[in-house]
């Protein structure tokens, strides 16, 4: 019979008495003990099991008075063989926080449910009451904290208190396991009050982790390391781990033999192929993973269908915003890496909340931390690190997909949308102008129009658009063809069908819509730029210009005529 599968468990000690199909990371242990920082911090994309190594870590250091039915949770683990069994198992007090589920409107509530979680882990170290090492004073403060009575200020010192009490007790050093730390920070960023969230965890992570005597470790873990005003600030004593590092490289996420051993037991490896093409992509360091959410759920399901599995398990908010705000560039180069043409990028290892939108280090960033890009051949240049950066594989795309597809639905009615796309396809460009126009008119606002970038714009929002033609055609900007650079091209992926050449163009104060309009349908032909699209051999090729002044816009083929609003 075959094992069950671990769906939505996070517990270790349940998944092993259990017995649950368990992939082994507990070599993760071995490196933990052996890490020279005192504070590590792990960013990985969400759902990669994160809460789930915690879990290990804290069954594995606490001191129990069950310590021998614990031991058997990590009988036949890699970690069971090794000398540092022996040494450190079940040895050391423990504090345990999870965040993950700190979701809220206000600040009030979500300090309400941050408060909650800290009394809860007072109340299970509630032993140090009766016990001669708390003073009359500490005692008074601990109740209260325990009780929900404390000033918020007492909370924030609540870490570095708790983890001294516990070193006095047990004589001996705790360690502070602290999951998904900044979910919290991405709700309320979203929600408006990023500044006094990053208040509460820089004086509650700083007091209880920085230059903290009465630890021997903390390891903490998130999506991103956030800087600037920054929760560890001048903090020391610090590893940050991040998917572009190599220690820890292959603790979150499965790797290919893992995932293949997997495939093997539910006897599905002809599947092998599709799964690749799925759910891998991700590179930590130099090694390639899997999403364990995605594969998990795949292994599970009756018909064995390949969906986006990981794009229901947290909100998209955040990149419908990237896309919607970012600089115009981003906008341009999604449709590049949709198109799976690699952009070079430089990236940082610290995100700024402030700067998401407007900086595009920082988009690209968050993207790659978050799990959405790949990174892979670096190159150093200047003082700089820069990548190539690549959409991981099928299942993230079509998240990208539906989140363009579902801003654009939000902003006008998917109908409507559809006969202006087929208009353009089935040449007819005075459909297609007419809706185009009254598309911009609705929805243009949501971009900035910059005089000196007002064509990148404009670029951004068609392609915005064409991502809905995906399924039958391949959309390509900015790409070299003849003797320069299209803007658009739409080319079908039945050679049967006519491609389209797009050149957009904004009107000029000196000139008319008919000499804009003629001016960019002579530069399609001067510049050659059907070239690449020939040798593709389709034969049919449409030259198109499109004309903008404001919000509105004017269509004109070779064979068509100007026409007015």
């Amino acid at each position: 019979m075959k094992q069950k599968l671990p769906i939505g468990r996070s517990d270790f000690k349940e998944l092993r008495e259990e017995n649950r199909y368990f992939v082994d990371k507990s070599l993760f242990i071995k490196e933990i003990i052996a890490e020279e920082s005192q504070v590590v911090l792990l960013p990985r994309p969400r759902r990669f099991g994160k809460t789930l190594n915690l879990s290990m870590l804290r069954h594995f250091f606490e001191k129990t008075e069950n310590k021998e039915k614990i031991e058997k949770l990590f009988k036949g683990l890699e970690i069971e063989k090794l000398e540092e069994f022996k040494k450190h198992f079940s040895r050391y007090p423990v504090i345990f926080l999870t965040f993950k589920d700190v979701h809220a409107l206000n600040f009030d509530h979500s300090l309400e449910k941050i408060k909650l979680l800290i009394a809860a882990e007072f109340q299970r170290h509630d032993y140090l009451l009766k016990s001669k090492v708390l003073n009359d004073f500490e005692k008074q403060n601990y109740t209260e904290i325990m009780y929900l009575k404390a000033s918020t200020s007492k909370y924030e010192d609540s870490l570095q208190r708790l983890s001294q009490y516990l070193h006095r007790f047990h004589k001996q050093k705790p360690v502070i396991l602290i999951d998904e730390y900044d979910s919290p920070v991405h709700t309320a960023y979203t929600e408006k009050y990023y500044k006094e969230m990053m208040t509460f965890f820089r004086n509650f992570l700083g007091a209880g982790l920085k230059d903290n005597p009465d630890i021997l470790k903390g390891i903490l873990t998130g999506i991103l390391r956030i800087t600037k005003e920054s929760i560890f600030s001048e903090m020391n004593n610090l590893g940050v781990y991040s998917i572009m590092r190599f220690e820890y490289s292959d603790k979150f996420g499965f790797t290919e033999p893992e995932v293949f051993d997997l495939l093997k037991a539910y006897n599905i490896e002809n599947k092998t192929g599709n799964v690749r093409k799925w759910y891998n992509g991700y590179i930590f360091g130099k090694k390639v993973i899997y999403n364990p959410w995605s594969i998990l759920n795949f292994v599970s399901s009756v018909d064995k269908e390949f969906r986006p599995y990981w794009a229901n398990t947290g909100s998209n908010h955040i990149i419908k915003k990237l896309i919607k705000d970012s600089p115009q560039t981003v906008k341009t180069e999604l449709h590049d890496l949709l198109n799976n043409v690699p952009i070079t990028k430089r990236l940082s290892e610290s995100i700024v909340f402030d700067d998401l939108t407007e900086n595009e280090t920082t988009v690209y960033s968050y993207l790659l931390f978050s799990g959405y890009l790949k990174a892979f051949d670096k190159k150093h240049i200047g003082d700089e690190d820069y990548y190539k950066l690549l959409i991981p594989n099928t299942e993230v795309r079509q998240i990208f997909k539906d989140v363009i597809i579902n801003w654009i639905d939000e902003s006008y009615e998917s109908y409507n949308l559809q006969i202006m796309l087929k208009a353009l396809i089935e040449n007819d460009p005075e459909t297609f102008e007419e809706i185009l126009s009254d598309f911009i008119l609705n929805t243009i606002s949501f971009f900035d129009l910059h005089k000196k970038r007002v064509e990148r714009v404009y670029q951004a929002f068609v392609l915005g658009l064409l991502v809905n033609l995906s399924a039958t055609h391949e959309v390509y900007s900015n790409k070299e063809s003849g003797f320069g650079r299209y803007d658009i091209s739409i080319i079908p992926k039945d050679k049967t069908k006519h491609a389209i050449i797009m050149e957009l163009k904004t009107i000029k104060s000196s000139e008319s819509k008919k000499t804009a309009l003629e001016k960019a349908l002579k530069q399609i032909e001067e510049k050659k730029y059907e070239t690449d699209i020939k040798k593709r051999g389709i034969k049919d090729i449409k030259k198109l210009a499109v004309v903008f002044d404001g919000k509105k816009a004017w269509v004109k083929t070779s064979k068509n005529e100007l026409r007015t609003h």
